[in-house]
């Protein structure tokens, strides 16, 4: 199913007005994110966040009206690569934002990035393209997949943690993801298992865990795997006697369900929602007045793609003809971050901090991850030096 507004559509959505006017030689943009099944909420925050940024911005980019069309990957690599074929033939779009899982930008990558049409991804940021296979047309928000993990890692390493259980789902970022915290981790891992991506019942692994009494539990379980995991983990018991590290599992996206039962439990991120500048707080207070909820590291993400994309539209003063010339304005990230220190290593993922979360509830009810402590700072990842993309 397909989703098509203009701005004056994503002003209604936003309660504000904008002119019905729209010039005739407007930017278009194809956003692709999982919007059906358990992971629903994670391409939600994205399309949110980009349709905030898109509206704070007037509804234009570099004096250009903007058009948005979003489409759901329906979490189904080959649905994703028919649905991106038809915003590249059908809708001519000039730049695709998406996805969020790094199995759909695997899938959706080459036809994108052959067309030599620009590919920005708020969210999944898999090793596969940050080294020798990286692309001058690709360029990421987020960060290299393995990044968030290492914070669990170093955090774990750095407690004295002798024995992990390590848990994460079956996929290319899961496997980033047992890669990213075995860098500085160098204790004993009692268990390493792999779970489906459909998995809703986690009782044999708690049983496992329960069992083994690691020191911790290092988990990624994104979307609705995570709610199930957080809600059956503190079901039997085992988070007051065993501590969860996490990436992605106790987050802005899953908190709504999870709840008390998240409470306490740490993450790992590139930024939280209380991270003190200017443009965050203004962000999160805007977001949150649209949509009535709390904005995670997808809507953020998806927020500066919008302001990336921003700026090379500026930086070739609307002229989308030259190739070269945008991939050069976009390699300057010449926009404020939410985040704060932000610019592009040479492969096109950033350079950033990284940070240790912990989940609190707020005095309005509402839950949200808040800082720790600064792990990384101004962290490249390890496979940039392999890219020889001349970008």
């Amino acid at each position: 199913m397909k989703t098509q507004f203009t701005m004056a559509a994503a002003a209604f959505l936003l309660g504000t007005a904008l002119s019905p006017a729209l010039a005739e030689d407007k930017i278009k943009l194809g956003v692709i994110v999982t919007l059906s099944g358990p992971a629903a909420a994670l391409g939600q925050q994205v399309r949110d966040g980009f349709a905030l940024a898109v509206k704070d911005l007037g509804g234009k980019m570099g004096g250009r009206d903007v058009e948005v069309v979003v489409v759901d990957d329906e979490l189904k690599p080959d649905a994703a690569v028919t649905k991106v074929k038809g915003l590249l033939e059908r809708d001519k779009v000039d730049f695709v934002v998406g996805p969020i899982f790094s199995n759909i930008l695997q899938a959706i990558h080459r036809p994108v990035t052959e067309s030599k049409t620009f590919l920005i991804s708020p969210n999944a940021g898999p090793s596969t393209f940050a080294g020798k296979d990286c692309n001058p047309f690709f360029y990421v928000t987020s960060y290299q997949n393995d990044q968030v993990h290492e914070i669990l890692g170093k955090v774990a390493q750095d407690r004295g943690y002798k024995r992990m259980y390590l848990m994460v789902p079956n996929y290319q970022a899961g496997k980033d993801s047992v890669a990213g915290f075995k860098l500085d981790y160098k204790g004993e891992i009692v268990e390493e298992s792999y779970m489906p991506l459909n998995t809703l019942d986690f009782q044999p692994e708690l049983s496992k865990i329960s069992a083994q009494k690691p020191d911790a539990l290092f988990t990624f379980m994104p979307g609705g795997l995570g709610v199930n995991l957080v809600k059956q983990y503190k079901q039997a018991g085992l988070a007051d006697s065993i501590p969860v590290l996490s990436a992605f599992t106790v987050d802005e996206s899953t908190l709504p369900a999870q709840q008390d039962a998240a409470v306490g439990m740490f993450g790992g991120a590139n930024w939280a929602p209380n991270l003190d500048n200017p443009q965050n707080k203004k962000f999160v207070a805007a977001y949150e007045a649209a949509y009535n909820g709390v904005p995670g590291t997808y809507a953020f993400q998806a927020y500066d793609a919008a302001m990336l994309i921003d700026s090379a539209v500026k930086g070739v003063k609307g002229d989308l003809s030259n190739k070269d010339a945008i991939a050069a304005a976009l390699k300057k990230a010449d926009f404020t971050s939410l985040r704060g220190s932000f610019k592009f290593n040479t492969n096109g993922y950033p350079i950033q901090d990284f940070y240790l979360t912990k989940v609190a509830k707020r005095p309005d009810g509402k839950f949200q991850t808040e800082i720790v402590q600064k792990v990384f700072e101004n962290y490249g990842d390890r496979y940039a030096k392999d890219c020889k993309a001349a970008n």
